[in-house]
């Protein structure tokens, strides 16, 4: 019996994430379980302990963790070192090795909707370990612009110095129209209701010379960023098919078995 889990807040269990892995082991013929977990932010060295002890297979961290988990780990892969944050956790026996699929994952996605990254502008809205992600595959991919919106400053500068972008405020966002190629949300809001002030803010900004944006977030009943990007007619996208391509990545890592991300989203149908 193989047991997998997923590591956050009261947020674990909103996620997608066990009925799309269940699925799939199913469909796999796995004998095996995917679980959320409720961690509080002073538990995390106990929770990954826990699954030391307990032999749990992998884990995912999401939100707000992913960076929190990383000294608590014995092994961090190339990618997820550079980028400072993990969201796949594969466990061989006491060791703990930390990925980040979340990176390869918004790559995926990039090639699904064709947008060609070399020598094109961006714009990212977060400074915590999902726009960490974005900007480390964008940087990867030679992006020639990377700017990082944020709330905090003093993370959104530290994002765009290790990534070579540019860091803003959001006030700094609504002054004068933007022209960029795409826009990201990697921040974990998208609901008036999550950040009224927030919401309020970006309805102001207006982007030019864009095709693209990808809210990371998704089962938002109302979504603000859809809002703007209506509004300045962009093809939206939200967070589903990176969330698939993400979990099609770490499902690969756990038991060495690829399975299409399609195959991930066939779960969500029924439901």
């Amino acid at each position: 019996m193989k047991v997998f889990c997923i590591i956050s807040d009261e947020r674990a269990f909103r996620s997608k994430s066990p009925v799309m892995f269940t699925h799939v082991l199913k469909r796999m013929g796995i004998k095996g379980v995917y679980v959320p977990f409720k961690v509080y932010p002073d538990m995390i060295g106990s929770a990954m302990h826990s699954l030391r002890v307990l032999n749990i297979d992998g884990a995912n961290i999401s939100v707000p963790y992913k960076e929190l988990v990383t000294p608590h780990l014995d092994i961090l892969s190339e990618g997820a070192n550079i980028i400072g944050a993990i969201n796949t956790i594969v466990c061989d026996g006491e060791k703990l090795k930390g990925y980040n699929t979340n990176a390869i994952g918004f790559m995926d996605t990039l090639e699904d909707v064709g947008f060609d990254v070399p020598g094109k502008s961006a714009l990212v809205f977060g400074t915590g370990g999902a726009a960490k992600a974005v900007a480390f595959i964008l940087n990867w991919l030679r992006a020639e612009s990377i700017i990082i919106a944020g709330r905090d400053m003093e993370k959104a500068g530290a994002i765009a110095s290790r990534f070579g972008g540019k860091a803003i405020s959001m006030e700094e966002v609504t002054r004068s129209p933007i022209s960029t190629d795409i826009v990201i949300n990697a921040t974990s809001v998208s609901s008036p209701d999550e950040s009224p002030e927030l919401a309020e803010l970006t309805s102001k900004m207006q982007i030019s010379n864009c095709e693209h944006f990808i809210d990371l977030n998704y089962g938002r009943r109302k979504n603000f960023w859809k809002d703007i990007a209506e509004a300045n007619n962009l093809k939206f996208m939200d967070g589903l098919p990176t969330l698939a391509n993400q979990a099609s990545r770490c499902f690969s890592l756990w038991t060495r078995i690829d399975v299409e991300p399609a195959e991930f989203l066939n779960a969500l149908k029924d439901i």
